[in-house]
């Protein structure tokens, strides 16, 4: 392994990410849960904008990026679950503490641990865009043979916050789930996941033409565009519903989506924060008098995670994805992030020689 790597790093707020060379994790200095990876291809979420604009406490410089998959080069003494070679999806989480009620209680709590160490680029914790990562083996999970690393970087968060979330809306078979941010990169999985998986019925919201029409092809049963207004949409949702939706995912963070989202729910049914946001303005009223209850989803557990990449291989979920080459990119690619100049989701190929030749039109 080389002393040294190139990595894309926030060197300061509301500035443009750099790339830098930094000095490479060492086998020797792995902790018993870490595990070392030659990092194949990460990918941007939307995330890193607000790290880039100091939402965060982030302690800079710090190399970005939540979403890691690689090859195992090295474990720690107390890693049984991998071994080198094997392909592998990044945890997000590091150090939890194993001890506390949280850790003790349910297995998809876990990643809620108060005492874990940091989180991925937060908390000085270097992040996926760079040549070698350290993750914490608890967290992290196998990807299937079937899939390709181009495919499971954007489902290192994309993929299990959305597959949480529809968990989270605690819906029946047939029952009506509605997404607000439907065509996103996290929408247009939760979308799928919702239909494929857990046979609901989904009205999607979104305010973009892009957004709308990946909306569609993902197959929501019914498209509503935001830009309407409240009132309209709740007709046009109540026609197609009779009551309203049973649970709503907030995956866009707009200012407007909470009342709209409450709007469109039905008696005693369910409203789901994911994205983040600066605040949720709620009509209180509509909450008291229809019953609705309040929730949120963070990311997602290991096991719910191994959960989500099977679906996505069971269910022939399809991730839309925008490849490019090289660290040197992604400078570039959050600026396009920023204009909405992409549907779905980017990654970037890094390891070469572990990704091979992207096919076609670069899409998986």
């Amino acid at each position: 392994m080389p002393q040294e790597m190139q990595a894309c790093q926030l060197i300061e707020f509301n500035q443009p990410h750099q790339i830098k060379s930094i000095p490479t994790p060492s086998a020797k200095d792995l902790k018993p849960y870490d595990v070392l990876l030659k990092v194949a291809v990460p990918a941007l979420c939307h995330s890193d904008l607000e790290y880039q604009k100091g939402v965060f406490p982030i302690t800079l410089p710090v190399t970005a990026s939540h979403e890691g998959t690689g090859t195992v080069v090295a474990c720690g003494s107390s890693v049984t679950r991998f071994q080198a070679g094997d392909r592998v999806l990044a945890g997000q989480t590091f150090g939890r503490c194993g001890n506390c009620e949280i850790c003790n209680g349910p297995e998809n709590y876990r990643h809620y641990c108060p005492n874990r160490e940091v989180m991925m680029s937060v908390g000085g914790r270097n992040g996926a865009f760079q040549e070698y990562l350290v993750v914490d083996g608890r967290e992290a999970t196998k990807i299937p043979d079937t899939m390709s690393f181009a495919t499971a970087a954007p489902l290192a968060c994309a993929g299990m916050t959305s597959w949480r979330a529809v968990k989270q809306a605690r819906l029946e078979k047939g029952e009506w789930l509605g997404i607000i941010g439907s065509g996103g990169g996290l929408g247009h999985l939760a979308i799928q996941f919702a239909k494929k998986a857990f046979g609901l019925k989904v009205v999607g919201v979104d305010a973009r033409d892009s957004g709308l029409e990946l909306s569609r092809e993902s197959g929501a049963d019914l498209v509503v565009d935001a830009r309407k207004g409240k009132d309209a949409m709740v007709e046009e949702v109540m026609k197609a519903t009779g009551t309203g939706v049973g649970s709503v995912l907030e995956l866009s963070g707009h200012p407007s989506a909470a009342e709209t989202g409450a709007a469109i729910t039905r008696n005693h049914g369910r409203f789901v924060q994911v994205a983040i946001a600066d605040k949720l303005p709620f009509d209180v009223l509509q909450l008291i008098f229809n019953d609705l209850t309040i929730g949120a989803s963070f990311m997602a557990s290991q096991v719910e995670t191994e959960e989500m990449l099977h679906a996505v291989v069971d269910y022939d979920i399809h991730v839309e994805n925008n490849i490019f080459h090289g660290l040197d990119e992604i400078p570039r690619v959050v600026e396009m992030l920023k204009k909405a100049e992409y549907r779905g989701k980017a990654c970037f190929v890094v390891d070469k020689d572990a990704v091979g030749v992207v096919p076609g039109d670069g899409r998986v």
